[in-house]
């Protein structure tokens, strides 16, 4: 056309505009084609023209160059200033995650007169929304009631969302009966709101009452399996993947959805045969499998997912590298380990600067539970922001090594950091103290942490101040710690007690705790046999019959985890699983295993002999 006689006019540029604008979706970086319309516009003596310069101003907008939307908005003459060119530039502001400017300009258009209209009102609740302002929303409410949008679709959704996001679901309720017509969206964000308080069952309840008014969408679905993950329905998340594909609503975002439901209630078989079906462009997908392995403890599986993963050509994210991390930390693999973090030490541009600490955290606590303190220091030293999470697991990484006297003296450089602990720190302090003996010093970090920060002993820090004094052979000490508590103690603390008991052979204390831990955890085999071995080291016999007498008679109704190891050789992790005959190399293994167990009979053998003459 341009290179026609014919010269386009106020409405062609601003169509080719807006054609721009709807082609950012799929081609974020065709913004050029709309700073090229501008100069023709601006040629033709078009920069006065409000049809061309609210086109200009939303197209810049939604590309998010806020700068250039607002050099066109602030040299439009005011007379040429619409609601139009006002809403499409608090819209920008609001894209751009600026509430404070979208509430500053609706604050200048009221006062140059320009009235809002629905869509206006709409863009301000959704800035209200973002800030978590419910305070500002019910400004808006009555706006919206004296200007007669109260009973308009859009301005009641965005009231009811704003309502939704500050997490006021009184008022959501309130509002959401008061509407004579109701759309999915007005549903979704009730429903939101129900999830966000962990009231799934008036979740579902609203999904059953949505199906007879008006039609679930996606995003409904994506709640209410969000809602059955959580509460481990594994029916209900069924019935809703089931509806799904009758009603062929399912995308991306509820692919993923259902992943984690399937892998959140254990169903990961089910999970697997999805992923094989989905066609992953992406690393999501990737991700929610990978984690679904990981949450039921499938770790090798994870790590050869990212394998598979890498061959497809997908790149790892923040989400991924932090899968890695914490499966290469339960399964020991120091080398592995050390490969996650080259690859983040290459890849500066990785992640934004809160999802990157965490990461370096997260390789920080693998270094030291793969058995490499001195790496897990190095990674400490080189990172540049560190917040308490990360000086918690500096602490957390001498206290599995029995390095107390490390432990506390990172802490003492935490507080003059001006970094204030958590309970978390106080808890990696407690474990630290215990490990190596410092029972003075861990009575005085118990002490400081309620004294000097206000922090309330939980059961984990009780459990540490018992095993503290414990394993010094403070046992009435140890109890007399658990009668004082200000919580109900639960089994993991008189366990604590218990096998301090066995080291200190105090087989009167270890009944009365084993007598505990029997009320509260009356299927575990382990405590009968804890107080079996004690009243066997002993020298009470009978008592001790008679407890392993129980414990065979009694032994199909316990319940004991399967043991579980893995080692790496050459380049493979292999599994073992307590009874597991289906490695293909079992019968050298037990071979091997025969012939160590011979040798270290043979060497006792030879020690006790020396030990007698």
């Amino acid at each position: 056309m341009l290179r026609s006689p014919s010269r386009p006019d106020r409405f062609t540029l601003p169509l080719a505009i807006r054609a721009v604008s709807v082609s950012l979706s799929s081609f974020p970086d065709r913004t050029h084609l709309a700073c090229s319309i501008h100069c023709i516009g601006f040629q033709l003596g078009f920069s006065g023209d409000a049809h061309f310069c609210n086109a200009l101003v939303g197209t810049y907008a939604k590309s998010g160059r806020i700068g250039y939307a607002r050099q066109v908005f602030d040299e439009m003459c005011c007379p040429a200033r619409d609601v139009v060119s006002w809403t499409s530039m608090m819209s920008g502001y609001v894209r751009a995650g600026s509430s404070v400017g979208c509430f500053r300009l609706f604050r200048e258009m009221r006062l140059a007169g320009v009235e809002p209209n629905s869509v206006t009102l709409a863009v301000v609740l959704s800035a209200c929304g973002a800030g978590r302002d419910g305070c500002g929303g019910r400004q808006l409410h009555c706006l919206a009631i004296k200007g007669g949008f109260e009973s308009d679709e859009l301005v009641g959704n965005s009231i009811l969302t704003v309502f939704g996001k500050a997490g006021d679901l009184a008022a959501v309720e309130r509002f959401f009966s008061s509407f004579e017509r109701r759309s999915a969206v007005s549903w979704n964000v009730l429903m939101s709101g129900y999830l966000s308080r962990g009231e799934l069952g008036e979740l579902v309840h609203c999904f059953d009452e949505m199906r007879a008014e008006s039609i679930p969408t996606q995003e409904t679905l994506t709640l209410v399996i969000s809602a059955s993950a959580k509460c481990g329905d594994l029916l209900q998340g069924r019935k809703v993947h089931g509806f799904a594909l009758k009603t062929a609503q399912i995308d991306k975002v509820l692919e993923a959805s259902l992943l984690d439901f399937y892998a959140k209630c254990g169903e990961v078989e089910s999970a697997v045969l999805l992923f094989e079906q989905v066609r992953a462009e992406n690393c999501i997908v990737w991700n929610v499998m990978m984690w679904g392995f990981i949450q039921n403890g499938r770790f090798a599986e994870a790590v050869g997912l990212y394998t598979g993963m890498h061959e497809s050509g997908h790149e790892p994210d923040i989400d991924t590298l932090r899968g890695l991390t914490l499966a290469y930390t339960q399964l020991g693999s120091l080398r592995l380990a050390k490969q996650v973090h080259g690859y983040l030490t290459r890849r500066s541009t990785l992640g934004d600067g809160c999802g990157r600490e965490r990461l370096e955290t997260s390789i920080l606590n693998m270094y030291a539970k793969c058995g490499s303190i001195v790496s897990a220091q190095r990674c400490f030293d080189q990172m540049v922001g560190k917040d308490v999470i990360a000086w918690s697991s500096m602490v957390e990484g001498y206290a599995i090594h029995g390095l107390g006297l490390e432990a506390l003296e990172t802490f003492y450089r935490m507080e003059e950091e001006g970094i204030k602990p958590n309970s978390i720190t106080f808890l990696s302090l407690l474990s630290a103290c215990s490990h190596s003996g410092l029972v003075a010093e861990g009575v005085e970090v118990f002490d400081t942490m309620s004294r000097k920060y206000g922090i309330k002993p939980e059961l984990n820090h009780y459990t540490c101040m018992v095993d503290l004094l414990g394993r010094v052979g403070e046992l009435h000490e140890a109890l007399s710690v658990i009668n004082n508590m200000n919580v109900k103690p639960d089994a993991r603390i008189w366990g604590a007690l218990l096998s301090s008991c066995r080291v200190h052979s105090d087989a009167t204390l270890a009944k009365y705790a084993a007598q505990e831990l029997f009320e509260l955890e009356p299927d575990n085999v382990g405590y009968h046999v804890i107080l079996r071995n004690i009243q066997v080291s002993i020298s009470t016999r009978d008592a001790a019959a008679n407890s392993a007498s129980e414990v065979r008679s009694e032994g199909d109704c316990f319940k004991k985890e399967p043991g579980w190891s893995c080692i790496e050789g050459k380049g493979r992790i292999h599994m073992f699983v307590s009874g597991d005959r289906s490695h293909p190399q079992i019968v050298k293994l037990y071979r091997v295993l025969a012939c160590l167990c011979t040798i270290i009979q043979e060497e006792m053998t030879e020690e006790a002999q020396m030990d007698t003459r």
